[in-house]
This record gives C-alpha cells, sequence and structure tokens, in this order.
C-alpha cells in the first residue's frame, strides 16, 4: 500500500472543527425530516426466527433498566 501523505498548505487550509459545526449549524434548519408514523405494534406470536445466545439474554435480563 502506498502512503500518500498530504502537503502541509493542505493541511492548514482544511476548516476546523468549530467550522464544520457551524456550518452544519446553518445548514440544518434547510434538512426538515418529514414525521414517519409510529410502527404498529407486533403480537410476539408473530415474531419467529429471531434467536438470541442465552449469554444475551442473561446480560439484558440482569440489566435493571432493560428486564428483571
Amino acid at each position: 500500500m502506498t502512503i500518500y501523505p498530504a502537503s502541509r498548505e493542505r493541511h492548514e487550509s482544511e476548516p476546523s472543527l468549530a467550522d464544520l459545526r457551524g456550518d452544519g449549524a446553518r445548514m440544518a434548519p434547510h434538512w426538515v425530516t418529514p414525521v414517519a408514523p409510529a410502527p404498529a405494534p407486533v403480537s410476539p406470536a408473530l415474531i419467529h426466527g429471531v434467536v438470541v445466545p442465552a449469554a444475551s439474554a442473561r446480560l439484558i435480563e440482569a440489566t435493571a433498566e432493560y428486564g428483571g
């Protein structure tokens, strides 16, 4: 693999993080996201084919925020 180092001049002319954040803040009002409808609930009887390893299930179950 050949590595091509960037020239010092090019590196110094790159925008800073503050510049990029400012650009993003100015563009944000132009990016309107339509409100998506909430997904319909699905009966647990219709969920099949999902396999969760026992260790993962125990880990989530032991976490008070998620399980018991």
